[in-house]
Parts: C-alpha cells; structure tokens; sequence
C-alpha cells in the first residue's frame, strides 16, 4: 500500500516534477533505513557497554557482554550514521532553498511513516527491556537501558514532529533543527569511539580465535581420553596411546598453531592434567561455572596447565555425575 501510494504522489506534478519527487522519495526512504541502523546499533553500543561495567552474576545467558555483538554494532554505525546524516543535510538544504516544498505529500506522508516504523522498532526494544528486568537483571541496568531507548526514541520522534510541524522552512535557518542535528551527531560520534576504547582489537580477536583452536583440539583429547577410560578401566600412560589406539594422527594431539603435542601426564586414576601455550587469556569473573561437568579450559596468557576429571560412569547422566 505504502508503495502504490508512493508511486501515485510521484506521479503527480501539482507540486513538484516527477524527477524530484523520485529523488526526495529515495532520500526519505534511504535515510529510514539508515537511521534505524543508527539508532539500533548506538543503543546496542550502550547496551553493551553497561552489560561491560555492570556484571550481573545471576544472568549468565542473556544480559551480558559480547564483543562480537559490539563489533556489528560498531559496522552498522560506520556504514549508516554517514549515509543518515547525509541525507538529512541534503533534506534540510531542500528544505531552506525551497525545492522541496513544506507541504509536499512525500514529505508528509515518509515524514509519518519514518515515526511509525521507528515506534514500531522501539517498542520492541522496550519490551525486550522489560522483559529482561523482569527474568531478573539488576534494577541499575534495566534503568540505564530503559533510558537509553526512551531518549533515542524520544530524540527522533521529536525531531520529525518538529520538522513535519514547523511552519516556515524556506530561507528560514532553524536553531531547533540544528540543536538536534549536532546534538544527534554528538551521541553518536561519541558512543561509537567509546565503543571503540571497550572492543578487542583486531590483534586481541585473532588469538583469541587462534585459542578457541588450541581449546577445540583440547577438548578432542578430552573425549578421547573418556572413551579410553570408559574401554580400558585407566588413563593411558601417554597420548601416543590414544593415537595407536584409535587410529588418529599425531597433529590430534597436538597444539594447532604451534604444532607442539600437548603435554599429559596422569595424576590418579579419573584425573589427568594436560599443559599447552596460549596467546592470551580468557579468564573472566564468574566464569567457573560448570554445570553439567564438562571439562572447563579457563587459562592465562603463555603456558598453562589444567587438571581434568574424566568421566567414572559416562552412562549416568552429567548431573548424576556432578552428585
């Protein structure tokens, strides 16, 4: 309906011709999509840096923070707050030259449906507020988020009932519309470089990722481990066993970046400890949590040892086993 109802406004000449009714179309409909980019990804900035500062130690599954949810929030913003404020410049420059009249049917009718898609998007954003504070997230991050989204939410819905509402636009310099253009830039400027201050760089995701490497073939050796105890009664003496056994490679065994095999040796009858090098350290508060006793691979930065139990009864379930 929004399309058809377009396509008839660009068709009509009484206020404008059609070349620049299908230019001020694309700009109102370019800078929707990008200012709810913006929008989302400024307030999933603020989000995460109040998940960073604010640790809620009952919420480990939602509510916490990701720096991979913050690396595409800070994309978003990168590509959308650009093309956003762009657009608007141009829309305002229009505006005061009086090529795009005050009274335009496009204007009024993306002006409307920009605050009705963006309502739409913050009260979803809302109610998954809401419902966080109400699974249990501290009252002090439900507060903070809570206001976030009302003053972004409230930011935009001001500017564009303004702007749709203003009487004089042509030759008419607006103190108004400009203390939310600069005030909107600032917000968004700043939050993207503290978001920058509170990410990993690209160096720090790279060992990580090459880490989670090193943690996967461990975890590999874990179960190998289980499986031989479950067969044999023991540990083996050695990894080289395990090899033999099972007809795998030595590089199974082995660290994947350094190509080193790891270090093992057994310490009692379901216990073991197996040493490798890291590039740094994943240690995090509230991070040794294990609930259903599997094999937790917490480490330091450079050579770190662990202590593993394996499985006595792999049949029973985990939580009989944790009894």
């Amino acid at each position: 309906m929004l399309l058809r109802q377009i396509t008839m406004l660009i068709a009509e000449n009484n206020f404008m011709n059609s070349n620049n009714a299908a230019k001020f179309a694309f700009y109102y409909i370019l800078s929707l999509v990008a200012l709810i980019a913006m929008a989302m990804s400024t307030g999933t900035v603020i989000f995460q840096i109040i998940n960073k500062y604010i640790v809620d130690v009952i919420n480990q599954y939602s509510g916490i923070y990701s720096d991979d949810t913050m690396k595409s929030a800070i994309s978003v913003i990168f590509i959308s707050a650009p093309i956003y404020f762009f657009i608007t410049v141009q829309l305002m420059k229009n505006l005061f030259s009086g090529e795009l009249d005050k009274e335009s049917p496009i204007r009024k009718w993306l002006g409307y449906f920009i605050i009705l898609i963006s309502s739409f998007v913050v009260i979803g954003w809302l109610i998954g507020t809401l419902n966080g504070f109400l699974n249990g997230e501290l009252t002090l991050k439900f507060l903070l988020k809570a206001l976030t989204s009302l003053v972004i939410s409230g930011a935009i819905f001001g500017f564009y009932f303004y702007d749709i509402k203003r009487t004089e636009v042509k030759d008419k310099k607006d103190k108004v519309i400009k203390v939310y253009f600069w005030a909107a830039l600032a917000v968004v400027v700043i939050s993207f470089v503290g978001a920058l201050f509170v990410v990993e760089t690209p160096a720090q995701t790279r060992e990580r990722k090459m880490d989670e490497q090193v943690i996967n073939s461990l975890n590999n050796v874990h179960s190998y481990l289980d499986r031989f105890y479950t067969e044999k009664g023991k540990l083996p003496n050695d990894l080289q066993a395990v090899v033999k056994e099972y007809a795998i490679q030595d590089k199974d065994v082995a660290n994947p970046i350094t190509k080193e095999k790891f270090e093992y040796k057994v310490v009692d009858k379901t216990h073991y400890e197996v040493c490798s090098v890291f590039k740094a350290s994943n240690k995090k508060p509230n991070d040794q949590i294990n609930y259903y006793g599997q094999a937790i691979w917490d480490h330091d930065a450079g050579k770190y040892c662990f202590t593993q139990k394996i499985f006595e009864n792999p049949k029973a379930s985990p939580m009989e086993v944790i009894k």
